[in-house]
């Protein structure tokens, strides 16, 4: 009983063994099967939150583009509106400019009517224009005529008091009032000089004429030969005022009858 007893423990004993065998190595097969899947875990979780923050990131730079898009799109609704009221009173206006000018049409068209036919009295203006044109063509004419005869008529009368002057110049020894001529040359020593103008400036032959420095009167002239374009004339000794010496360039004028010495 006892061998039996024992015999019965071996074999407990044994099968205890072989039991906790089999159980030591299903553990550590565990075991390393939980690290493998904690490291599965782990590298699941890093890629999560990886995948995580690009969805963030993702997100956010979405509703930035979206935001932005729908102030683009705010824009161009309101911008697009605007537009739209502009042409909508673009059209308003045309519409009541269109009907302002019907009836003006149809206000001429019924003046016309009374008138008589439109063509006729298109044809009538023309003509009337025509005449008028023609009519003041010649009034033009006319006038330019008128205004030439004038001119001619002016230079006759201005010849006439030339030639009466110069006349009555020759007639009285008196060069002409509106002479203004200049010394050209000097011969002291002969005691005369030559003028910068003749005949055509005025200088009449044994006249007197005045030498002036700004408005006072130096010295008197007796010219005694012309010529077209200059004129010679004696210096009168005792006209010549006191430390007075003549140079070219003073002015010379015509001296009136009470001036003459």
């Amino acid at each position: 009983m006892a061998n039996v007893f024992g015999i019965l423990t071996a074999i407990v004993l044994a099968l205890a063994a072989f039991v906790a065998y089999k159980n030591k190595s299903a553990y550590a097969e565990t075991s390393v099967k939980t690290n493998e899947v904690a490291a599965k875990l782990k590298i699941n979780q890093e890629l999560f939150q990886k995948t995580q923050d690009e969805l963030t990131a993702t997100v956010a730079k979405t509703k930035n583009e979206v935001e932005v898009e729908i102030a683009s799109l705010t824009k161009e609704t309101a911008e697009q509106k605007k537009a739209n009221d502009d042409m909508k009173l673009g059209i308003e206006t045309k519409t009541a400019k269109i009907n302002t000018n019907k009836e003006q049409l149809d206000d001429v068209r019924a003046k016309t009517e009374q008138v008589g036919d439109l063509k006729e009295l298109a044809d009538k203006m023309r003509q009337a224009e025509s005449e008028r044109e023609e009519l003041q063509q010649s009034i033009t004419g006319a006038e330019a005529k008128l205004a030439n005869l004038t001119s001619q008529n002016l230079q006759a009368e201005e010849q006439a008091n030339a030639i009466r002057a110069k006349l009555e110049g020759v007639s009285t020894g008196q060069s002409l009032p509106t002479l203004n001529t200049r010394i050209r040359s000097i011969y002291p020593t002969w005691g005369f000089v030559t003028l910068a103008s003749g005949n055509n400036g005025g200088v009449i032959t044994n006249s007197t004429l005045n030498v002036l420095r700004g408005d006072e009167t130096i010295a008197q002239l007796l010219v005694t030969a012309v010529e077209r374009n200059s004129a010679s004339a004696s210096i009168i000794p005792d006209s010549v005022a006191p430390g007075i010496t003549l140079n070219v360039g003073d002015r010379v004028v015509a001296a009136t009858k009470t001036e003459r010495k």
